[in-house]
């Protein structure tokens, strides 16, 4: 470790994509020294953070080999998922500040995580784990429909597909085991909701929920997968009494399993059965900005807590306060391949357009939005009232355009 005042402590980022420049800006606040690494030398972080390390963020033994010979001063996987487990695993052979390795591990593999939930009481769809397709077709007398089909470890919703019989089953098996980075895919049952999943950032410190966001997700029906958020809305139409056992429940899991001081990205929905899900829950700021419209709706600054926390310092301003208004973050993107000519704003949602934020030039090639990986920039919308930001997004058709060539 960094010893002496006039030394720098030293942060180390898995990663190299742009939701990670607002943490880097955040950590250059506190005088933090900012190493970014990953195997992509031309991801844009690397240009941003102070020192750059050509290292695959899967690879946990070759992330600690680079992690001790830098002597960080802690470590972060920061809206990137891939690189949980690695940091977890620096934070306990360093003995750096972090969530438990082995709880770590239980929440980034799905089908352990429904097994723990399972065991201690928690509602919980039924599931099964597979490390191959062959397993997963000669238990299908097991399944009822709907069901969902995903890899165990992906995130951004790559290789997630809905199966409403049994005809669809092999192929959404093949598409979850090829996204799948360990090789081992999951069959559960399909929660039908009532209302929107939930899903966004909130932060605990000494293992007490201080912060809690709950949001509206929303999705595009034309797109290829549906299952990819298109927007997230605060606050979250979520009743109130539902908001509260959810609060309550991730509280539980928390203690359950030791999780300190760290930022969680969730997932949860309310069952047409009248109860509480908890779909997902990883110790990671989560992709899509949140934790930035966060910050813009509340004043609460997750991302500097992280930071903080990541190297020891003490977590500062991090309460529970109402968002100003009604916000939301809507991720462009494509319906379909091909070459970008330009976005279209309509003048009605203009006026309420916080941030826009494009990551193509005209005569660029897109992707149709199967994942969260093909949006091409974001809007971050300001409206008065939860019903006039939601008719923005549910309706973004009618408002903005997405031209192709």
């Amino acid at each position: 470790m960094n010893q002496g005042a006039t030394l720098k402590k030293k942060l180390m980022l898995l990663g190299g994509l742009r939701y990670l420049l607002p943490v880097i800006d955040a950590a250059h606040k506190l005088g933090i020294h900012v190493i970014t690494c990953d195997y992509l030398p031309d991801n844009i972080a690397h240009k941003y953070s102070d020192e750059y390390r050509n290292v695959s963020i899967i690879d946990k033994e070759a992330v600690l080999a680079a992690a001790r010979e830098l002597q960080i001063d802690g470590i972060m996987s920061f809206a990137v998922d891939p690189g949980v487990v690695s940091a977890a695993y620096v934070q306990q052979e360093m003995g750096l500040p972090g969530c438990p390795y082995e709880s770590v591990c239980i929440l980034q593999n799905k089908d352990r995580f429904r097994e723990f939930l399972r065991a201690h009481g928690f509602n919980c769809p039924w599931s099964f784990g597979f490390a191959a397709v062959q397993e997963a077709l000669d238990a299908a007398a097991q399944y009822t429909y709907p069901a969902i089909v995903k890899p165990t470890d992906s995130a951004g919703s790559k290789g997630v597909s809905r199966v409403d019989s049994p005809a669809e089953l092999p192929a959404a098996l093949q598409e979850a085991m090829r996204c799948s980075l360990s090789g081992r895919i999951i069959v559960e049952q399909f929660i039908e909701k009532v209302g929107d999943t939930t899903g966004s950032d909130s932060f605990a410190v000494d293992g007490e929920l201080r912060f809690v966001s709950f949001d509206d997700q929303v999705f595009d029906p034309a797109s290829p997968n549906p299952y990819t958020p298109s927007a997230h809305c605060w606050p979250s139409t979520m009743p109130a009494d539902k908001q509260a056992e959810l609060r309550a429940e991730l509280q539980r899991l928390i203690s359950l399993l030791n999780l300190g001081t760290s930022i969680f990205n969730i997932e949860a929905r309310v069952g047409t059965d009248g109860k509480v899900y908890i779909m997902e829950v990883s110790p990671r700021g989560g992709g899509n900005r949140l934790a930035e419209v966060i910050r813009m709706g509340t004043g609460v600054d997750l991302i500097t807590a992280s930071v903080r926390a990541a190297v020891g310092l003490p977590v500062e301003g991090v309460e529970q306060k109402p968002f100003n208004g009604a916000w939301a973050i809507m991720a462009l993107h494509s319906e379909k391949d091909g070459v970008f000519d330009r976005l279209e704003i309509s003048p009605s949602l203009q006026p309420h357009v916080a941030e826009e934020a494009l990551l193509v030039q005209p005569g660029d090639a897109v992707r149709a939005f199967r994942g969260a990986n093909d949006a091409i920039g974001h809007l971050i919308l300001h409206c008065s009232t939860t019903d006039e930001v939601r008719r923005f997004v549910t309706h973004a058709a009618d408002f903005l355009s997405v031209r192709l060539r």
